[in-house]
């Protein structure tokens, strides 16, 4: 392959990745794409995953795109999916970038308004999962202050 081919940046899905990386590897720095859907997007479009993104074609890009937007038309398995059984509709959904944050933010707003446990938690900062909060967490306190000594040198 020619050295002019090579790209430096290729934007895939809104989202630009280096050159130089892997096709499996770069895939990852799409939000909402992580190492098992970079390798099943990689095997169906029928690119090896070892190529690096600088050397892909145009058709290339625009399948790989396709696969991502849309993984249920490629067979994709629904456990790969991040958004499975939906609230609102009950569909099986994958959610990219600017729309898995929406939904995320959506979903804690749910959990407050109904003021499940983890709708709570999430409102006071504190950890959703039944971690203790004794030594960890400290950050999420507030200002905390240690043992106050006395000034040295004051009698």
């Amino acid at each position: 392959m020619a050295q002019e081919e090579f790209k430096h940046v290729v934007r895939i899905n809104n989202t630009d990745i280096k050159g130089e990386k892997h096709l499996s590897i770069g895939l990852k720095r799409i939000k909402g794409v992580g190492i098992n859907l970079a390798n099943a997007v990689c095997l169906i479009s029928g690119i090896e995953k070892s190529k690096k993104i600088g050397y892909l074609t145009i058709e290339e890009i625009r399948k790989l795109e396709e696969v991502i937007r849309n993984p249920h038309q490629f067979n994709i398995p629904n456990w790969m999916l991040n958004r499975r059984r939906d609230y609102e509709d009950n569909v099986d959904k994958h959610l990219l970038m600017s729309d898995l944050d929406f939904t995320k933010d959506n979903d804690i707003k749910r959990m407050r308004m109904i003021k499940s446990f983890k709708g709570i938690r999430h409102g006071l900062g504190l950890p959703l999962r039944g971690q203790r909060t004794k030594s960890n967490f400290r950050r999420n306190k507030g200002k905390v202050t240690g043992v106050k000594r006395k000034g040295k040198g004051k009698k």
